[in-house]
């Protein structure tokens, strides 16, 4: 589950990652507070807008980050952004300090910080490739939400009681001052050690050549499809778990700070058990979507402050699974030289939803209460998984099917996936055929490359229909087999 910290580089980068994330987190966790409950009167279009306003310079800047961080030094990149998010943190502290900040200076400082993230989340995203052989990517991809769901859950915690006994300029002023670990962290790491990946030169048509690539991967154009949904409406628990705080439950900082602890309990326990998985699959995500939306419904319906609570705890966990699972398939199936513009489109549909959804949830909010925006969260959710699955469907050349498998009572049926096309989607639809798995892992990454170019295949794609269909793989079948010998 943890092969990945054996490698020096990945520790470095794990424990400085750690610290400034929950610093991140404590910021968040204020900053909404103080939205809602100083800065205005309980006004949840409020807070959706702070949010939206801090993810929506990923809709306008995203892909053009994604270009620029296939053409520079992923070390160099993230040590400029994370030092400026560090900055806007002690810029944050002091004004609030000086009791000089406005609801407009706030929602300055949160699109400032978007801004510097449309750069930085692909930069991350793509820099762990650097960290780790293309072996333990999906494991690296994994603790790196473990870390990030560790550290919500001690950072909301730990700034609600900041937050109630010193205030919340201090808890910007924390933030700020983290960002420190992980500058010495990027300082510290062994540049002999690191697996650089391919850059590409400048030149014209680059980002429409990420665009491209997606036109030929129907299969991540389900995740993103997925994700865009799920971002805009279901991704929106700092209006969801501060208005139930305050507005439903009548409590305090803390208890809010309490209720993004116990989701992140979830979290993390669905980023371990990602980190745990050989490979990211289509079908994990698509059911971790469906199940985030039913148990967002079901937390809604909840009559107590306590019972919502424990009510967050699978939310958290399908929520990471969905994230880790999509965000792990992603990069595992994209060539190297493509990541970084293919990671930065994931990241601005991710993340551009939200400025979309969040302030009509926080409308709703206001409008019908936070149980309403909590189910049409959910129902965002579940139209997500539904979408995602008739894409694949109609565009994704495969099917769906059923085998039987086991003898007597202990037979039972089970969904099949079925590769109708030729084979430019890796196989199961996960990341390199089975005869890759044994190439050294360069070798492994051009193979990945070229099948999915289309550079693979073209043979196949030849054939006539019936032809094709003799050629599809059962990819059930195959699986219970191998488990069976």
């Amino acid at each position: 589950m943890f092969r990945s910290l054996r490698v020096v580089n990945y520790r470095l980068w794990f424990a400085g990652a750690l610290i400034s994330n929950i610093g991140a987190w404590m910021q968040r966790t204020a900053q909404d507070w103080i939205v809602l409950t100083e800065l205005t009167d309980h006004d949840a279009t409020a807070v959706g807008i702070t949010v939206a306003l801090q993810f929506a310079p990923a809709l306008l800047l995203g892909p053009i980050a994604g270009v620029l961080v296939d053409r520079l030094p992923g070390r160099r990149v993230l040590a400029i952004t994370q030092g400026l998010q560090g900055a806007l943190g002690l810029g944050l502290g002091a004004l609030v300090l000086s009791g000089a900040a406005q609801l407009w200076m706030v929602y300055a400082f949160a699109f400032a910080l978007g801004a510097v993230t449309a750069l930085d989340a692909p930069a991350r995203q793509t820099f762990v490739a650097e960290l780790v052989s293309t072996k333990d990517l999906p494991n690296a991809v994994a603790l790196n939400s473990a870390s990030f769901n560790g550290a919500r859950l001690i950072g909301p915690a730990v700034a609600g009681v900041l937050t109630a006994v010193i205030g919340a300029g201090w808890v910007f002023l924390i933030n700020g001052f983290s960002f420190i670990a992980v500058l010495g962290a990027l300082w510290a790491l062994r540049a002999g050690e690191l697996h650089p990946t391919a850059k590409s030169g400048k030149g014209k048509g680059q980002l429409r050549a990420g665009f491209g690539y997606l036109r030929q991967r129907p299969d991540i154009l389900a995740i993103m499809l997925v994700v865009s949904l799920v971002g805009a409406f279901t991704l929106n628990f700092p209006v969801f778990t501060s208005t139930m705080a305050a507005s439903v439950f009548g409590r305090g900082a803390s208890e809010f700070g309490l209720l993004s602890s116990i989701l992140a309990i979830g979290s993390l326990t669905g980023a371990l058990l990602a980190a745990r998985r050989d490979r990211a699959r289509l079908r994990t995500a698509l059911g971790a979507a469906a199940a985030l939306g039913g148990t967002v419904a079901l937390a809604s319906a909840m009559p107590s402050f306590w019972a919502y609570a424990v009510a967050l705890v699978p939310v958290g966990f399908f929520t990471l699974t969905l994230l880790t699972t999509a965000n792990a398939y992603v990069q595992t199936t994209t060539p190297p030289q493509l990541r970084g513009r293919v990671m930065a489109i994931y990241m601005t549909i991710l993340m551009g939803a939200t400025p979309i959804g969040a302030p009509i949830i926080g409308l709703v909010a206001d409008w019908l209460g936070p149980r309403a925006a909590m189910l049409v969260g959910g129902s965002g959710a579940v139209l997500g998984a539904a979408a995602g699955l008739l894409w694949l469907l109609r565009r994704g050349g495969v099917r769906l099917g059923a085998v039987r498998s086991g003898a007597g009572v202990r037979s039972r049926w089970r969904l099949t996936v079925q590769r109708l096309g030729p084979p430019e989607l890796p196989d199961d639809l996960s990341g390199a055929s089975d005869s890759d798995a044994d190439l050294p892992a360069d070798d492994r990454d051009t193979s990945i490359a070229n099948a999915t170019s289309g550079h693979r295949g073209t043979a196949v794609r030849d054939l006539p229909a019936d032809a094709r269909e003799l050629a599809t793989s059962e990819i059930a079948v195959v699986e219970a087999a191998s488990r069976r010998g």
